[in-house]
C-alpha cells in the first residue's frame, strides 16, 4: 500500500490532542465563567441604579429592597442608607458558578433624596 505509510511519527497527532484538548477546554470553560462574572456585575450595576432610584423617590424601605433584589443576582445582598440628603444602595454578589472562590461582585449607588434637590432655591 503506497498511501498508507506508518512511519515513527504516526502517534505525534494523537499525543498532540491529548494535550492540547483539555487546554482547549479549560480554556473555553473560563471564557464562559468570565462572561457569567460580567454578566452579574452589569446586574448589580442595574440593581443598585433602580434601588437608588426608588429610595430617591422616598418609597417605603421594603419596596426598596424588594426592587433592588428583583433587578440583582440571586442571592445577593442588598444594602440601602441614607447619608445627609443622599441615598446609598450597595449590591453585593457572588458570581453563578465556582462558588468557592472568594470572589464577589460589587456595585454602588447614589442619588440625592427628592426632597432635597432645589431646595436651595
Amino acid at each position: 500500500m503506497r498511501g498508507c505509510r506508518r512511519g515513527a511519527d504516526g502517534g505525534f497527532v494523537t499525543a498532540e490532542s491529548a494535550i492540547v484538548l483539555p487546554v482547549l477546554v479549560m480554556f473555553a470553560m473560563a471564557l464562559v465563567w468570565g462572561l457569567l462574572v460580567v454578566a452579574a456585575q452589569i446586574q448589580c450595576v442595574d440593581a443598585a441604579r433602580t434601588g437608588a432610584r426608588a429610595a430617591a423617590r422616598q418609597d417605603p424601605a421594603d419596596a426598596v429592597l424588594r426592587v433592588a433584589r428583583e433587578a440583582a443576582p440571586r442571592g445577593a445582598r442588598v444594602t440601602v442608607g441614607r447619608e445627609g440628603d443622599q441615598v446609598r444602595v450597595v449590591v453585593v454578589a457572588k458570581p453563578p458558578a465556582l462558588h468557592g472562590l472568594p470572589f464577589e461582585v460589587r456595585e454602588e449607588a447614589v442619588a440625592a433624596a427628592e426632597e432635597t434637590v432645589g431646595a436651595g432655591r
